[in-house]
């Protein structure tokens, strides 16, 4: 199979879907591998090392989309790459498409096949493809969140950690999954008091005993309005897999909050998980509503692009190989959780979550 790396185009994405590693075991499987001029560069990985891999750079970013049959990316592709998506391509990269129907429409007319990172589900129930940027994205949470706190950014002037004598920061968590463990272990680290909050007895007694510095509430809409009032810095990790993330935070409830506080919605990709998230970037990261400063970047571990290659790329590079070297069809019958990633194939919706969301006709991918 010819697989096609194109450059990350999206605002401020500066990771890379492939190392040369993964390149050489794609061309070691028989497969041919063609890199786009550059795409390596935000993750400080030259094109020299794709050649010595075996990868072919090319210059132009339409030959890559024309000639590969399997395309590898970071992001969802843009709207400037719309046009350059063909019938029966595969897309093997992060979707997200409950919170873009116009995304979700583009690649439904198109005729490719969706394989999305964030929806593989694997015997355990887990998202090995992306639990590595939640943990990254988990953890940058908290540092985003400490730096917005800081009067010049618009904050309440709070340290996070405190100093002898004053109170540290009150840091609430919404949601316990691996966003939620990974900013509750960075916010206890720097001395904030931390309460994180979930709708799962289990998980809370597992964290109650990984996480002894932090507290542990169950998640109703009282204990969250309670506990926004206490917060500087609020951090919405809650996830449902393919879903839109459920709000459980509404325009009204900012007006409880300590002005110059903080919010991070790690779900805005998503759709957030705010009422009042809306996607930034990296070059505008912020906004302020009702004085509570919303802190919503849709690519947070592309700011760590070196860290966060590697990181995913580790756990996708396998998957890649396997569907270049057999086929979608065998891979996903040799591999019974790899249906779990088709969301779209042969203009039919194949994940149930996307086509509620959008009310449009479910079929279950069937290799």
């Amino acid at each position: 199979m010819i697989v096609g790396v194109p450059k990350e185009i999206k605002s401020h994405e500066y990771r890379v879907a492939l190392l040369p590693v993964g390149a050489d075991e794609l061309r070691r499987a028989g497969n041919k591998v063609l890199v786009e001029r550059g795409a390596g560069l935000g993750s400080g990985i030259a094109d020299e090392e794709y050649e010595k891999a075996g990868a072919t750079i090319i210059a132009d970013r339409a030959e890559i989309w024309a000639r590969a049959e399997m395309i590898i990316k970071v992001k969802e592709p843009q709207p400037a790459e719309f046009p350059l998506v063909r019938e029966n391509q595969i897309l093997f990269t992060y979707f997200h498409f409950a919170a873009d129907e116009h995304l979700t429409r583009q690649i439904l007319e198109s005729g490719a096949t969706a394989v999305a990172y964030e929806t593989l589900q694997d015997r355990q129930g887990r998202l090995p493809l992306l639990t590595p940027m939640s943990e990254v994205a988990g953890r940058m949470s908290i540092q985003e969140g400490a730096k917005f706190l800081e009067r010049p950014q618009g904050g309440r002037g709070i340290l996070l950690g405190g100093v002898p004598g004053v109170d540290p920061a009150h840091v609430v968590i919404l949601g316990g999954g691996v966003v939620g463990t990974n900013a509750a272990k960075v916010a206890a680290g720097f001395g904030a008091n931390v309460t994180i909050l979930d709708n799962n007895v289990d998980r809370l007694r597992y964290l109650d005993d990984i996480l002894p510095n932090v507290t542990t509430l169950f998640s109703d809409r009282h204990t969250i309005r309670d506990q926004l009032v206490l917060a500087d810095l609020v951090v919405g990790a809650v996830l449902v897999r393919g879903a839109r993330a459920p709000r459980l935070v509404e325009r009204a409830d900012l007006k409880t909050m300590k002005p110059g506080s903080v919010i991070v919605d790690v779900a805005v990709d998503q759709g957030g998980c705010i009422e009042t998230t809306r996607p930034t970037t990296h070059e505008q990261p912020t906004y302020t509503v009702d004085e509570v400063v919303h802190y919503c970047v849709a690519n947070m571990p592309g700011a760590v692009s070196r860290t966060s290659t590697y990181a995913l790329c580790n756990v996708t590079a396998p998957y890649a190989v396997r569907i270049a070297s057999l086929g979608l069809a065998r891979a996903s019958i040799e591999d019974p959780t790899l249906p779990s990633a088709v969301n779209i194939h042969q203009r039919q919706v194949t994940d149930l979550a996307v086509a509620r969301t959008f009310g449009l006709d479910f079929k279950p991918y069937a290799p």
